[in-house]
């Protein structure tokens, strides 16, 4: 009888929720990707925690909220000591892996300071997100003038790139993100304008299948290992946006999606997303060229992805994994792609905070949820609890240490919502050009967003207004509530949610739910009797080394000592 009793968690990189034909797009075909969801549960309203790359995924792997692991930039650490997914999960008997992406940065000072190395067990997987590593690669390998972006990035597939042929000190750059003209120049993926040329790679080389394959070596070689977790995380269809053909012809304007936004959203803008909007990079995505130039090569990403999936797919019913492992694909953010006249992720529209989340489960109590759409509130440190339940552990043990709720009840038919009124996200901008441009303090460069089914509240530290968006009635959030006196009482309300959040018990990650209330009797079995006036009164079997016993007078013991 098929059970779960692997996860294969896919997450791609930058993959907008809208982008998928099962979740609406009309002219980007996903047929593999659909054919999952066909299989299990789409979830209709899942959001992510953070709306930029790193903190987003940690939080996701700790199943933690940003401000609980403190890590709210890319590359700002996982502090030593935060319980990851990995953690967990081996400590319910199943491994746990990586293929692929994290953007975590190891705490080194943290490590120095307990005497962590790398090169041990431990301090590899304190290095690495609590993951033991098949192969990590973050996907990402730029350089400037003052060195590389990261300098660990791609060096794995660079290698592969080399052995196969293609020269150079960086053919990531050179090859997989970049075209090139009839005289041989390399015409780089990091200028739009370049997008819509096909990246001059044989399409097999290029990043999604090859960390595809890798994922299927991981799968072929833990086969009679025990139980598993595969972290199959890809970079694409993250920035540079190129793609090799076929895909880079197969899109055009006539495809895309009518961009999102109006003139009076802009003039009317918030200050903080006012600033955003003129950015450089808003600025650049708001125009019709830069959007023409990069969708087609981002939705021939896309494409690719749902091709290499399909392969994927095939490969696990022919080896019998599929009857085995649940499978979960999801995103961790989505990208405006000059929608509200933004480009990136990084602030709260459903754009870039609403992701894909599809959850596949084999085994027979998932048989009558299949191929349904969940309209509960989920959010992403929601998979952690789940898989901790798929490795045969109890959510309850973990409760209060992961902060998220267990998928399982849902996926098996046993409820239809999850106990949250609101989904949170943070961003956190302490780091970036944003807080110096707006004047605002370290302390206060911090924005909130609890969004439930009907309202989105946006609060700001620093002192500025709130927003608020009718997602019932202005469900492309075009329209900013924050400041209208008619809409007090919603906002009353979302505060209230909001405030809830902010009291919850975000540090207690020693003792579980479960582990703290077993505690209440245990400290009158270990002999603390307070408050007792009299034998008779008490509890006879927790007072068994209190009555009847004898002893000399001390008188005695000191006479005895002088002699």
């Amino acid at each position: 009888m098929a059970k779960a009793k692997n996860v294969l968690f896919i997450m791609f990189d930058q993959l907008r929720w809208d982008y998928l034909s099962c979740y609406g797009h009309p002219h980007l075909k996903t047929p593999n990707i659909d054919r999952l969801a066909s299989m299990g549960v789409r979830f209709d309203r899942a959001y992510i925690q953070a709306p930029i790359c790193g903190a987003s995924r940690m939080a996701t792997l700790t199943g933690r909220y940003v401000n609980s692991h403190g890590a709210g930039w890319n590359n700002v650490p996982l502090r030593v000591g935060e319980p990851t997914m990995g953690d967990h999960l081996r400590k319910a008997g199943m491994s746990c892996w990586l293929v692929g992406k994290t953007h975590m940065a190891a705490d080194v000072e943290g490590m120095a300071r307990l005497g962590l190395k790398r090169g041990t067990v431990i301090g590899d997987r304190v290095a690495e997100c609590g993951f033991d590593v098949f192969e990590r690669d973050d996907g990402m390998r730029p350089e400037g003038p003052d060195g590389f972006y990261d300098d660990s990035g791609a060096m794995k597939y660079n290698e592969y790139l080399r052995a196969k042929g293609y020269e150079g000190d960086n053919p990531w750059h050179d090859y997989a993100n970049s075209a090139i003209d009839d005289d041989g120049n390399v015409l780089s993926g990091w200028f739009l304008k370049n997008n819509v040329h096909a990246a001059n790679i044989r399409e097999e080389d290029s990043e999604t299948p090859y960390m595809t394959r890798r994922g299927i070596e991981f799968m072929h070689q833990a086969e009679g290992t025990g139980p598993w977790c595969c972290h199959l995380s890809l970079i694409k269809p993250h920035w540079p946006y190129i793609v090799p053909e076929p895909y880079a012809s197969m899109y055009g304007p006539q495809d895309f999606l009518p961009v999102v936004r109006t003139q009076e959203e802009y003039d009317n803008a918030h200050p903080v997303l006012r600033a955003m909007m003129d950015g450089p990079v808003a600025k650049t995505f708001s125009r019709d060229e830069a959007r023409n130039a990069v969708l087609p090569a981002y939705m021939g990403l896309i494409k690719q992805i749902d091709d290499q999936m399909g392969m994927l797919f095939d490969w696990m019913e022919r080896t019998g994994r599929m009857q085995d492992t649940m499978i979960v694909l999801t995103s961790d953010h989505g990208d405006f792609m000059g929608d509200h006249w933004l480009g990136e992720k990084q602030f709260f529209h459903n754009t870039s905070t609403r992701v894909p989340l599809i959850v596949y489960d084999p085994s027979p109590e998932a048989d009558a949820t299949r191929g349904t759409v969940s309209d509960a509130l989920v959010e992403q440190i929601d998979l952690v609890p789940t898989f901790y339940g798929v490795a045969g552990g109890n959510p309850g043990d973990i409760d209060h240490i992961a902060e998220g709720h267990s998928l399982l009840p849902i996926l098996h038919g046993e409820a239809t919502e999850l106990p949250r009124d609101v989904a949170i996200c943070e961003y956190d901008y302490a780091g970036t050009p944003l807080r110096a441009k707006l004047g605002v303090d370290v302390k206060d460069a911090r924005i909130f967003m609890a969004a439930g089914k009907e309202w989105k509240l946006i609060h700001f530290e620093g002192g500025y207004r709130p927003m608020l968006f009718d997602l019932v009635n202005d469900p492309q959030e075009l329209v900013d509530l924050g400041d209208s006196p008619d809409h007090a009482a919603v906002l009353a309300e979302m505060y209230g949610h909001l405030n809830a959040w902010f009291r919850r018990c975000d540090q207690r990650i020693t003792k579980s739910r479960t582990e703290l209330e077993s505690m209440g009797g245990k400290i009158s079995r270990r002999g603390v009797t307070i408050g007792v006036y009299a034998e008779d009164e008490a509890n006879p079997e927790l007072i068994v080394k209190y009555v009847g016993r004898k002893a000399r007078p001390w008188q005695d013991i000191a006479g005895q000592e002088t002699v």
